[in-house]
């Protein structure tokens, strides 16, 4: 009970703290006043990475900072209590090239040196639904990441690998549903219970739409894929996150971090209403809902995104979608560092940058991060490179003390004022694709690809003209600079894999596919949910181009309108 002595006590500290701002506001105002006409760099503009002008200073005026603790609603401060004190973020190295055999062995050697999760990067082909003896397919195969074409090549990709164990990560949307049946086929194969099954596919067609451009379908059918696995994993696959909501590549197209965070919280909001408009109940399919943010070189901006995604998600999900469940309104996310930062001049300085970035990541709570490796830019990473790359992480985990305390940076007033700033530049973006109808208007119209684009070229100018400093490319340049080794994918894996596709259709049951493609293709006339059929399909080694033509012959293709 608050007895008079306790009130009087409270006044008097409200009337002291009422002072002191009055007393800081006359000292700030005094203070710019002197610092008018002091000397100021000209090698920058003092904006943000985004374009953001930046006060010189920042007090209690601009943030008073959020009053909860880590682990409280609506988790501006981290999702978990203690953050990294209970646990690391997961590790791990976005990796794959060349046949199943090739990345199978980087894998090994990366789990070896310490790496905790497993990140699969697919080969172009793959990206868009080809295998990889497709006409399409030639001269790509196995070069920007794996070739899995079908079943097979998963249960190599694998092999030796326990799969109740490891968390695995797949970056693929247009045929995310493909390699995901693959995937859980392949699991069966080991006997592993699908209820044990732990990682991420990325699943997000919307990016795609808006920024990378790997599709197949049109959106509407599209979507209806995307909430079918929504509605199977929930049931099947309960710790599986069924999508990860990417910022990371409309980050690297061009956009702002504004940008990022809103295009990427709208393709969210979208899904949750596809679910839910499916007659799911937001609380069964939500929790496995996942992010992933690119990482930028703006500090403190970077870490103010992260902050303030959190607390805009949980707002929304449980007064805009009626969200009950704690782990509805926790965001989880993984994070990249931002390969679009990366230089192939003076390549060893990308080690730096790097590392500055993962340590933003850290700073801004992540649950899991991929650090890029130096070469990237040039080639995919040597192996060289992509330890440096873990072992940067590692620093980071074990001898800076950044993951001692959770939120360590919550109450600069700085970095509140920035999160504070961000949450109300996108609801102010929220608001104008409100008017436009929402996400898929929006994306109908070219109105986010056209944004994106004025960014990037906002962006591009301000590089020309210097008055945005990359060192090593605007400044610091080298007359002569040492070459260094990359990895070079031999053309033999395309041969390879060639071989592989040729044996497998021999060797498989060829009345059983067409039975199996027949099914799969009856699931969509008739709008059923058709993983069960995918899946079907993938345990009778149907490859992936064979999955995706039945699918096409009911949905067609999407053709993108031009709009520049």
């Amino acid at each position: 009970m608050t007895t008079p002595t306790d009130r009087d006590e409270l006044l008097e500290r409200l009337r002291t703290r009422e002072a002191e701002i009055a007393d800081l506001r006359t000292r700030l105002a005094a203070w710019e006043a002197a610092q008018a006409g002091q000397p100021v760099r000209r090698d920058t503009d003092f904006t943000s990475l985004s374009g953001r002008e930046l006060a010189p200073v920042y007090t209690a005026l601009d943030a008073a900072g959020p009053l909860e603790l880590p682990g409280e609603y609506p988790y501006t401060r981290g999702i978990h209590p203690t953050m990294y004190r209970g646990r690391l973020w997961t590790m791990r190295q976005f990796a794959g090239f060349g046949t199943a055999e090739d990345t199978n062995r980087r894998y090994k050697f990366l789990l070896e040196r310490g790496q905790t999760g497993l990140s699969v990067a697919f080969d172009f082909p793959t990206l868009m639904g080809y295998d990889g003896d497709h006409p399409r397919s030639e001269g790509e195969v196995g070069k920007c990441g794996v070739a899995i074409s079908s079943l097979a090549d998963m249960e190599t990709l694998f092999d030796g690998i326990p799969l109740d164990q490891v968390s695995v990560s797949m970056t693929i949307n247009g045929p995310a549903a493909m390699l995901f049946c693959f995937f859980v086929a392949a699991a069966e194969k080991q006997g592993v219970p699908l209820a044990r099954l732990q990682g991420t596919v990325q699943n997000d067609i919307l990016k795609e739409f808006v920024a990378q451009h790997a599709w197949i379908y049109p959106v509407e059918p599209s979507l209806k894929l995307i909430v079918d696995m929504f509605e199977w994993s929930a049931e099947h696959t309960p710790k599986w996150n069924s999508i990860s909501i990417s910022g990371y590549h409309i980050r690297e197209a061009g956009a702002t971090a504004a940008q990022e965070l809103a295009f990427t919280l709208l393709n969210g909001f979208t899904y949750v209403e596809r679910g839910i408009a499916r007659g799911l109940d937001v609380d069964a399919f939500a929790p496995r809902l996942s992010f992933f943010w690119d990482v930028h070189s703006d500090f403190f901006e970077e870490i103010a995104k992260l902050r303030a995604a959190r607390r805009i998600w949980a707002r929304h999900l449980r007064e805009r979608y009626g969200a009950t469940d704690d782990r509805s309104l926790k965001m989880r996310f993984h994070c990249q560092t931002a390969g679009v930062s990366l230089t192939a001049q003076q390549p060893l300085n990308n080690v730096a940058r790097v590392a500055y970035q993962a340590m933003a990541a850290v700073l801004g709570g992540t649950q899991s991060l991929h650090t890029n490796a130096l070469d990237e830019t040039l080639a995919l990473p040597t192996e060289t490179a992509v330890r440096v790359a873990l072992r940067t992480q590692q620093i980071l985990a074990h001898e800076t003390g950044v993951a001692s305390v959770a939120d360590p940076l919550g109450g600069s007033w700085y970095l509140e004022a920035l999160t504070d700033r961000l949450e109300a530049e996108a609801e102010a973006i929220f608001a104008q694709v409100a008017e436009m109808g929402g996400v898929v208007p929006a994306i109908e119209a070219g109105w986010f690809q056209r944004e994106i684009a004025q960014s990037a070229s906002r962006f591009q100018v301000e590089v020309e003209t210097g008055s945005k400093t990359v060192v090593g490319v605007n400044a610091f340049v080298e007359d002569r600079e040492e070459p260094i080794e990359i990895l070079k994918v031999d053309e033999a894996a395309e041969r390879a894999q060639r071989e592989r596709m040729a044996r497998l259709r021999a060797s498989r049951d060829a009345d059983l596919v067409a039975e199996r493609l027949a099914a799969l293709g009856e699931a969509a006339r008739e709008d059923r949910n058709v993983i069960p059929a995918m899946l079907d399909c993938a345990r009778a080694y149907c490859t992936l181009h064979e999955i995706r033509h039945e699918l096409e012959t009911v949905w067609g293709a999407y053709r993108e309108p031009v709009f520049f």
